[in-house]
């Protein structure tokens, strides 16, 4: 069988398909949201009515493999990653994951695993490797098999700045003042941060904590941690929580890096740690009946953390000295991924907020591109809002693999503000400091590369080569200010 009929044939699925007709009975669901995620993160897919739930879980439904890629052209007029001639994706919707949607009830979504067109003369059926999220799910359980049972949970940070919306309809300034943990303009954001949590837990995400940041209008609204696919999934189900609260309130909900100088950008810092172990636990919330299948609830707990120290030690365990050590090694290449954006490296560039410029580890110490924000968790700096969560967790799967496999050493972690270390005559590596200059790290690094399979690298690259090209072709209002009077 192609891999597309052993996913639909699956152990279990039957019972899952069932149970989705049965909430959408009992939810009064008539529409449905079939989503899946592009090279950049944004979320694509159809609309399809409920009356055909059963026919398009068995036979899925089909879109351009352009999709994949935003359907864009570059700036020659060529569609990235894939032609016009080019076959069409079937989507296959995974039920687990079904919720629905708390601004209009009728509407559930559900995200989608890819494959080849069933026609195709090459590989029919198989499994899309320009599919992100396909992608993540295959390398996380090779990963699970090659290391006895490891897998990566997660948590992320996920930084956005409220916008207020001019007249015309364009940016005009963030919601409040630039005052970072302000209570005062944490509370001028209330309603929507009160939505946003409203929202986020009717779909399953279990909202933590929260605060206002140090940009004009930035918030910080974080959730629990979780196995990897799911806590990708929840960062997306978060973005569209965003926007949509962004229209009821008539704001621009940002996640642009960097859309101020002078004030910090807008990270996504991942906790990471690899777990064996443990089991799945349902978050009901207090609800009586959940708005969606169990999956979207579903949060892993217990187990052993091996990123914990050694009885008596204040370092990291060994798997995650190794770990450290091979993120360390590949940190150049993982910023074209964590950092994916030209805009990113304006953060990087805006010295003096905090971002990380330098690869290095310490404990607590935030000038480092990786730290030990708490026993048991590595904080990964050097990713930004606009990330693409699931190329980002997979990268990092890649680099743990190449540490753990090669048990590379770290060194000893870097207890010093890293400016003053270096002053003091230390070497350390410093981050790309730009796009371009990523992309060059990421084609250099086989491990990295190995995170973007088959079709994958080819549609990235093409993408962010043509953005990168895109920018050094226009000219900005710097080049006016700069040069339109500087002769005679």
């Amino acid at each position: 069988m192609t891999d597309l009929e052993q996913y639909v044939r699956a152990e279990g699925r039957d019972e899952w398909v069932k149970k989705l007709r049965a909430k959408i009975n009992e939810l009064g669901i008539t529409y449905i949201y079939y989503q899946f995620i592009s090279v950049t993160g944004r979320i694509v897919g159809k609309g399809i009515p409920a009356d055909h739930w059963e026919s398009t879980a068995e036979r899925g439904f089909q879109l351009v493999y352009g999709s994949t890629a935003n359907l864009f052209l570059d700036r020659h007029s060529n569609y990235i990653g894939y032609g016009p001639e080019a076959s069409e994706l079937v989507g296959i919707p995974d039920p687990e994951t079904f919720v629905q949607l708390p601004w209009d009830k009728r509407v559930g979504r559900v995200f989608c695993t890819l494959f080849r067109n069933r026609e195709e003369e090459a590989d029919p059926g198989a499994y899309l490797t320009s599919d992100c999220r396909g992608n993540l799910r295959q390398i996380h359980e090779r990963f699970k098999r090659d290391h006895n049972g490891l897998h990566l949970r997660h948590g992320t940070e996920p930084e956005m700045i409220w916008l207020k919306k001019g007249p015309d309809g364009n940016p005009a300034g963030g919601f409040s003042k630039p005052y970072c943990y302000h209570i005062d303009q944490f509370e001028s954001l209330r309603p929507v941060v009160l939505k946003v949590i409203e929202y986020a837990r009717a779909m399953g995400i279990d909202m933590i904590q929260g605060d206002h940041e140090d940009s004009p209008g930035q918030l910080e609204l974080n959730f629990a941690f979780d196995e990897a696919l799911r806590t990708c999934d929840r960062l997306t189900t978060y973005r569209q929580i965003c926007a949509q609260v962004a229209r009821e309130f008539d704001l621009i909900a940002c996640f642009m890096c960097k859309p101020f100088m002078g004030v910090s950008a807008s990270g996504c810092h991942h906790n990471i740690s690899l777990w064996r172990g443990g089991e799945d636990v349902v978050n009901t919330f207090k609800q009586s009946s959940l708005p969606g299948l169990e999956g979207s609830f579903t949060y892993q707990r217990q187990g052993e953390n091996t990123f914990l120290p050694l009885p008596g030690q204040t370092k990291p365990g060994p798997i995650g000295l190794n770990c450290i050590g091979g993120v360390m090694e590949h940190l150049p290449a993982l910023t074209a991924i964590g950092c994916s954006t030209v805009n990113s490296y304006r953060r990087l560039w805006d010295t003096g907020f905090w971002a990380p410029v330098y690869a290095d580890w310490g404990y607590q110490n935030r000038t480092c591109g990786l730290r030990v924000s708490a026993q048991g968790r590595l904080e990964y700096r050097a990713v930004d809002a606009m990330v693409n969560p699931y190329l980002m967790a997979a990268a990092l799967l890649k680099a743990f693999d190449d540490g753990i496999r090669r048990k590379v050493d770290p060194g000893q972690p870097e207890q010093r503000n890293i400016y003053r270390a270096m002053e003091e005559g230390k070497q350390v590596r410093k981050l790309p400091m730009s796009l371009g200059e990523a992309l060059d790290k990421l084609e250099q690094d086989e491990v990295i590369k190995s995170a973007l399979p088959g079709e994958m690298l080819r549609v990235y690259m093409h993408y962010k080569r043509d953005e990168w090209e895109r920018f050094l072709a226009t000219v900005t209002e710097w080049d006016l200010k700069t040069y339109l009077d500087c002769l005679p």
